[in-house]
């Protein structure tokens, strides 16, 4: 094991070897004179052997002193430069980041290019899963989670309020067997995700009964969901994140006003100990302004 004199003994060393005055070395590290003079005194001890000469005012280095300067100020250039190349990877290149496939389908990958032009030295990593991230055993940095926010150990930024309603195609709503009231649902195929849970809570939510729910199809993911409904192939209790995009374009419509609010959202979740590395800080602040104007 390396046995190395104190740092705070060498970092004053240095600073008055080059200022030649404990006084501005004091300035320039923000300590008392008298700390630098205890500091050089204790690494003096330690080395055995004066590396001042003290005049009055002013002082000179020993030839201890001129003999231990070069080596000193190449350790702390060193040190410097391996500070710099790890802020910098800190700041630029690969970012990982899991997110659910539907979300990354039709939320965030319409986004990109603006990240893109805003962050070009950091290159995005994607990787779309239903599985959870376990940040101790995966490689990612981060990732956005459906859920309530409540995970331990991790910092949880609010992304996307959700809300479900249900979504049909223009030329559904307005075919042969028209969207006019919740009731005429039942003269329609409804689409529904893996649990097949939206239609029973909207339903209840609207006060509507009777309505067969065994029937039509279901999804295990939400992007095809939504494909299938903008088809034409059924209506289905959409989520805003998922299907905004399509609403705006008119490829979808609302034939109903009820909204069934929920008390799960996206989060953006990393690790708290590496919340505020550059890299997911920038990524974070994008993704807040791009939630906040979709929002607005």
């Amino acid at each position: 094991m390396r046995s190395l004199p104190p740092l705070n003994g060498l970092r004053a060393f240095e600073a008055a070897a080059r200022h030649l005055s404990f006084a501005r070395a004091a300035g320039e590290l923000n300590v008392t004179p008298a700390a630098i003079s205890h500091q050089i005194k204790a690494l003096e001890a330690r080395l055995g052997t004066p590396l001042f000469r003290r005049r009055n005012r002013e002082v000179l280095l020993t030839d201890a002193g001129q003999a231990l300067l070069p080596g000193v100020r190449d350790g702390f250039d060193r040190l410097a430069a391996a500070a710099e190349r790890v802020q910098s990877r800190e700041a630029v290149g690969a970012l990982n980041v899991s997110v659910l496939p539907s979300l990354a389908a039709r939320w965030l990958v319409p986004r990109l290019a603006r990240f893109h032009a805003r962050h070009p030295d950091i290159d995005l990593r994607l990787s779309a899963t239903q599985n959870v991230v376990d940040f101790s055993r995966e490689d990612f940095d981060a990732a956005i989670r459906h859920g309530r926010g409540a995970w331990p150990g991790l910092r949880c930024d609010l992304l996307l309020r959700d809300e479900f309603f249900p979504v049909c195609s223009p030329s559904l709503r307005e075919g042969p067997l028209p969207l006019r009231t919740p009731e005429d649902l039942r003269h329609h195929v409804l689409l529904h995700d893996s649990a097949r849970e939206d239609w029973r809570l909207w339903l209840a939510a609207a006060g509507i009964g009777g309505i067969d729910l065994s029937r039509g199809p279901s999804f295990n993911d939400g992007s095809l969901l939504v494909q299938a409904v903008v088809a034409g192939q059924g209506v289905a209790v959409g989520r805003r994140a998922l299907v905004a995009g399509e609403l705006a374009a008119g490829r979808l419509v609302r034939p109903f006003d009820v909204v069934l609010p929920v008390d799960r959202a996206y989060y953006l979740v990393c690790p708290a100990a590496a919340a505020e590395r550059p890299k997911i800080a920038a990524f974070r602040a994008w993704l807040m302004a791009e939630a906040a104007e979709g929002e607005g």
